[in-house]
């Protein structure tokens, strides 16, 4: 591969992999934000690894040069404009994905990040790469389009390699919610290039390449075209790819960073030696409760994830679960919460009726969420000897969830990166499907040998349905009335 043609004497380089809208709510957000303040050393190049439906949003935000409308709205529904200019270079995507490693391979870039959802990491409950799973596999044998994070990584991480030598550390840096999502995609790489049999880039990247873990915070919903009609009432320009989050942010980041970071603690990013604390009790509380609300939403027909927070049943079921599961059982990691505070905050941010954050989205990659959001905690209350009542009750929601999207009676599709790791025929076609459920390995890993959870957790689900057939009941006798 040829040498980049981009100017050495450019400013330090930021190459994204992953046009979500979460990241240009987040990462871009606040390198635009230490842009303002008048430091431009650091410029951000976005691209993807696979050919997506966001490629259309890549074409468009190109023909912007990098420009976007952020519509920052409160819980009071007061909403800020946030022009958008930190993304500098737009890279188009292509099938050998070569004008990504081109970026990749210069010389100054220093940072490599990513956001790939939870299922795009292919990891086992033992926390080692799935071999086995078809786009891995694709990418090992270079046979089709790369279809993977590592795959795209292995390319550009070779030619750093090979072309730059010890000048060629990089930072590589994980924004999805993933529990040690730097230790984890770390450890998912390593695995990759094993397999690969490529020791000599097995060496380098053990000594030029780091990962750190983060934590990353902020409601970013689907686009909804309302948003066009809003900032044309507040007179701004024309914008096809603005997009709309909450107010809340956070991003707190461990402090390794092997080649140079932007200063980004001038604008509220927390730098800190360790991340876990932070991110254990976001993902056990604030993504844990999303799921469920999510997953609640689809079975009582709600839209919009604010809407889901009016029924009682759900409110009260999150409560209990972070007090009495979440809280306890971050207590044996040396983790203390204000479970009040914690979950004040929590619910007026999904209460946000200005957001409109959807059902449909916080659904999307729940079989990743409920493994990785709520199982942990269902593990550590066991190993506590306690049974975790309303831990096991949002997942047994997820049961019904899936009981519906079988059976095609949910009012939007479900996405999943990891459906070809579960059979649904094999749980909805068994005798008793409940029982399939309690049984799979992919969603509740070793638990699934202990016949205490397996029993508890057909009693969760018997006391939830037994929930959804009394509502059924009370709401026909008031039709009656």
């Amino acid at each position: 591969m040829n040498k980049p043609s981009l100017k050495s004497d450019s400013p330090s380089l930021w190459l994204h992999l992953g046009a979500s809208a979460f990241f240009r709510a987040h990462q871009a957000y606040y390198l635009n934000k230490l842009h303002q303040l008048g430091d431009s050393s650091w410029e951000m190049h976005l691209a993807n690894i696979r050919n997506s439906h966001s490629q259309k949003i890549l074409e468009q935000l190109k023909s912007q040069n990098g420009y976007y409308t952020l519509e920052i709205i409160s819980p009071n529904g007061h909403i800020e404009y946030e022009p958008v200019h930190s993304l500098k270079n737009i890279i188009l995507w292509n099938p050998s994905i070569s004008n990504t490693v081109e970026v990749g391979i210069h010389p100054n870039t220093k940072i490599i990040s990513f956001t790939v959802t939870e299922g795009g990491y292919f990891l086992t409950d033992q926390g080692n790469l799935d071999l086995s799973h078809p786009d891995i596999l694709n990418d090992l044998n270079s046979n089709t389009e790369i279809q993977t994070l590592y795959g795209a990584l292995y390319l550009i991480l070779h030619e750093r390699m090979q072309q730059l030598g010890q000048q060629g550390a990089v930072t590589l840096l994980s924004c999805d919610n993933l529990r040690n999502n730097g230790d984890s995609f770390k450890k998912g790489l390593m695995d990759f290039i094993k397999a690969k049999k490529d020791d000599a880039l097995l060496s380098w990247v053990t000594q030029y390449v780091s990962a750190p873990n983060s934590m990353v915070d902020r409601i970013t919903p689907k686009f909804d075209a309302s948003i066009h009609t809003r900032m044309q009432a507040a007179g701004l320009k024309a914008d096809l790819e603005p997009l709309t989050c909450e107010r809340y942010t956070r991003w707190v980041v461990q402090d390794n960073f092997i080649h140079g970071r932007p200063q980004l603690e001038r604008v509220g990013v927390e730098f800190v030696k360790d991340v876990a604390p932070y991110e254990e009790a976001k993902i056990r509380l604030l993504n844990a409760s999303h799921s469920g609300l999510a997953w609640m939403g689809a079975l009582i027909n709600k839209a919009f994830i604010h809407e889901t927070l009016d029924n009682v049943y759900i409110q009260t079921l999150i409560k209990e679960y972070a007090e009495e599961d979440v809280a306890k059982a971050l207590k044996m990691h040396g983790i203390e919460i204000d479970t009040t505070l914690e979950i004040a905050t929590i619910l007026e941010r999904f209460k946000n009726p200005y957001v409109k954050d959807t059902v449909a989205r916080v659904s999307s990659d729940s079989i990743s969420k409920l493994h990785g959001f709520i199982v942990p905690t269902i593990k550590d209350r066991f190993s506590q000897n306690h049974i975790p009542t309303a831990a096991l009750k949002i997942a047994a929601l997820y049961f019904l969830f899936l009981e519906k999207h079988y059976a095609q009676q949910l009012d939007f599709t479900y996405e999943d990166r990891a459906f070809d790791t579960i059979d649904l025929s094999n749980i909805f076609t068994h005798a008793t499907p409940e029982k399939a459920f309690v049984e799979t390995e992919v969603l509740f890993g070793s638990l699934t040998t202990q016949t205490e959870f397996r029993e508890h957790l057909l009693k969760a689900i018997l006391e939830v349905k037994n929930y959804f057939a009394l509502s059924r009941q009370s709401n026909n006798e008031e039709l009656k009335k």
